[in-house]
């Protein structure tokens, strides 16, 4: 008789995933799949799709977990259940899948379907209409980081249908800096990049792909040398990987803290778990790790203590500082407000930065 797997804490199944347990594998790492796709199937018509079956996403998750032994899932949010863990992890495998569908089958403008719409962004078109809600998605990812608060507006602005005021309840911000934040987004990527990706493929389409790259004051130097450079922008061989499982003996990882030290969730709890960070310790060195404030107030408070990291950088040139993105988690700033605090850090050669923060300084 088969040992039953029903009641399983969080941490007994995560260890089940790495003993490679057939029945906890099949009972919780595909069962929560399963749910995902059947959600995502409703929202996305999955099973209208070529390569979108239930058994290859899951595959492909599994495998992704699997390279890390499930440290991924030991990682997450305290606050973050298991299930919904997964279950919003499969959707990021899945829309990684529907990048190169979606493209394949786009062919109006973006004006040409907005004008059929009457209200901006009211789509009636079911197929547009899940184009659009994946490309949020897609610029959400690329742009912003899945679980940043710019993020959270857009989808909850342009996907959920919620007001300004419900996100800034949500978010506990005052509605008029959910609404600034909304529009600069919007004016700066969201209305250039689906220019870019939903022009059909004429001359005119070229012309408004360039139009809209000078609107955003970027250097022009023709469409296709544009959006190669998009695509795989030249910023620097510092860039800091965006998951870190383990360091290197001269590799220090540096995460965003608070005073107090309460290394609670986030890359802190990653540095308190594995790489030395103390409880109660909020700043500098220690262990493997650094630690830079971001929780005290606003980005004026946060500097000084990017400065003293930098001095301390210069000062060990052995050492190879892995700067995390700091700030932008659940201190809720933007990477645009916290990478200039590392401009002095450009030419330090032992400082790592994470790619959206050279997206802004270079």
């Amino acid at each position: 008789m088969e040992k039953k797997t029903i009641g399983l804490t969080d941490d007994q199944i995560i260890e089940g995933l790495r003993r490679r347990d057939s029945r906890i594998t099949r009972d919780y790492f595909y069962g929560y799949c399963r749910i995902a796709w059947h959600i995502y199937d409703r929202q996305y018509a999955l099973a209208l799709k070529p390569g979108m079956d239930f058994y290859s996403i899951a595959h492909e998750y599994y495998l992704a977990l699997d390279k890390h032994g499930f440290k991924q899932l030991e990682d997450r949010n305290p606050g973050c259940s298991l299930k919904t863990w997964m279950i919003n992890g499969f959707r990021f495998v899945l829309l990684d899948r529907l990048k190169g569908y979606q493209r394949e089958h786009r062919i109006d403008s973006f004006e040409d379907r907005l004008e059929k719409a009457n209200v901006k962004f009211d789509i009636p078109d079911n197929n547009f209409q899940e184009d659009f809600r994946n490309t949020v998605f897609e610029i959400c990812r690329s742009y912003y980081g899945r679980d940043s608060r710019a993020s959270i507006i857009l989808q909850m602005l342009l996907i959920d249908g919620f007001k300004g005021k419900e996100v800034a309840t949500q978010l506990g911000i005052s509605p008029s800096a959910v609404a600034q934040r909304f529009h600069k987004m919007m004016n700066e990527i969201v209305i250039p990049y689906f220019k870019r990706y939903y022009e059909a493929p004429m001359e005119s389409a070229c012309l408004e792909v360039e139009q809209s790259v000078k609107a955003m004051h970027l250097p022009m130097a023709g469409t296709l040398s544009y959006l190669q450079n998009t695509m795989q922008p030249n910023y620097s061989n510092r860039i800091t990987p965006e998951y870190i499982i383990h360091l290197q003996p001269n590799e220090i990882f540096v995460f965003g803290s608070n005073l107090a030290g309460m290394h609670g969730g986030g890359a802190a709890r990653t540095a308190r778990l594995h790489f030395g960070a103390v409880m109660g310790n909020g700043d500098g060195p220690q262990g493997q790790s650094y630690a830079i404030p971001t929780m005290q107030g606003g980005v004026e408070t946060i500097k000084p203590y990017v400065d003293k990291f930098i001095a301390y950088a210069k000062s060990h040139p052995a050492q190879t500082f892995l700067v995390t993105p700091i700030g932008c988690g659940i201190a809720g700033f933007f990477p645009e407000d916290i990478a200039p605090l590392f401009e002095d850090a450009i030419d330090v050669e032992n400082i790592y930065l994470p790619k959206s923060f050279w997206e802004i300084l270079k």
